[in-house]
């Protein structure tokens, strides 16, 4: 899948090192710009014993200055979700005017990250100098959640999009790439800045149920009135207003969502954090959420199923490419939860070629991950279920 400024391809042999280099020269021919800004690698595990190899020949024979990406047992390239015997994805990105930089970091700095200057003065780059971030963390060895918080801190408003890597089910072992290094754990982080941003689609799945609230009595993360009601009250209420088919559809499968600005006007799909119910007592009235909601806090219950996420994804992205109007898309990354796919969706490629439909032929390459990366409103926050979609975009 190319356009005039990138261009993606899965490779689905093993580690053959001839056929590997006459495959990258022939991916970078197929690129039509002069030079290559940026690539991006996924391998499945099958290449961990060889992955430097892999990555010092895409480097030589693709000519890539600058080289970044993980391990998943899922891979994305062009409108294609190879979910089984995955090989690699390879992506080529030609950025007018982009400024890139990228760096490595581990669970240890995330402990120092104490100040909002820490990470700054670490990845070399400033707030004012980056129009946004590419992140792929190993879950295993990293505390994702805790370097968001301080990433969200250090970056204010400017969004990140990504994903935790993912390898052999049966052991806890993943990879993360810079240009020709591996590492099992820690994480990669590529700023975008310059005359190139990231723009882009979280769709978490879920379809709106019901009216929004406002939480009126919290506790840690048990919500036990809303809107002065007994929480489980609205909640029962709420799913009686389904049909009998959407019932049968939504149990098992509700969630809460949360506003994020409570600044907006009017809240819309897209607007809320999605988080799981892990409970609820009719005696008490209370329902548990994984989430630590405010007092005063907007919600809304939603469910999530293969219509809500479809209707989802389709929405969102037919906004987001109204929102960026003539501006040109480069192309993008796809960071996909391993919970979605053929097994969720009951066909393939669901969410690779509705991208494609929107803004290709255009070069996308990405992975299925054990976590999702990106921006609700100006803060970004660590999701499920949900598909990650970043676009280079012209500023």
């Amino acid at each position: 899948m190319t356009n005039d400024h990138s261009v993606a391809a899965h490779w689905a042999g093993g580690f053959e090192e001839a056929g590997l280099q006459a495959w990258a020269e022939e991916l970078r021919r197929q690129l039509t710009a002069p030079r290559v800004s940026l690539g991006l690698v996924f391998m499945a595990p099958r290449f961990f014993e060889h992955a430097s190899q892999v990555l010092e020949i895409l480097r030589v024979h693709a000519r890539i200055p600058l080289l970044v990406g993980c391990s998943s047992q899922g891979l994305i390239a062009g409108g294609n979700e190879i979910e089984e015997q995955a090989g690699l994805a390879l992506a080529l990105y030609a950025l007018p005017g982009a400024e890139l930089k990228a760096c490595y970091f581990t669970h240890d700095q995330i402990g120092q990250a104490s100040a909002p200057d820490y990470w700054p003065a670490r990845t070399g780059v400033a707030a004012h100098q980056t129009n946004g971030w590419l992140a792929f963390i190993d879950p295993f060895h990293v505390d994702s959640e805790a370097w968001l918080q301080s990433w969200n801190e250090a970056y204010v408003s400017q969004p990140v999009f990504g994903g935790l890597a993912s390898g052999d089910s049966g052991e806890q072992r993943t990879q993360v790439y810079l240009n020709g290094d591996v590492f099992e754990e820690g994480g990669v982080a590529l700023s975008v800045g310059g005359e190139v941003k990231l723009a882009g689609v979280i769709s978490q799945g879920c379809t709106p149920i019901g009216e929004t609230w406002t939480l009126t009595k919290v506790d840690q993360n048990v919500i036990h009135e809303i809107g002065n009601r007994p929480a489980y009250e609205v909640l029962a209420e709420t799913f009686g207003t389904l049909s009998p088919q959407q019932q049968s559809r939504a149990r098992g499968n509700l969630f809460l969502g949360l506003v994020v600005n409570e600044y907006l006007e009017e809240f819309h799909r897209g607007d809320f954090l999605i988080r799981n119910l892990l409970g609820a007592d009719p005696r008490t009235g209370s329902i548990a959420v994984g989430a630590l909601p405010r007092l005063g806090q907007t919600v809304q219950f939603q469910r999530r199923d293969v219509v809500a996420a479809t209707e989802d994804m389709e929405e969102l992205l037919d906004i987001s490419r109204r929102e960026l109007g003539g501006n040109i898309v480069y192309g993008g990354c796809l960071c996909c939860c391993n919970g979605r796919g053929r097994n969720f969706f009951g066909g393939p490629d669901h969410d690779a070629q509705r991208v494609q439909q929107r803004f290709g032929p255009t070069g996308v390459a990405g992975f299925f991950c054990n976590g999702e990366i990106g921006p609700i409103g100006s803060k970004n926050f660590l999701h499920g279920y949900t598909a990650s979609l970043a676009l280079f975009v012209q500023k």
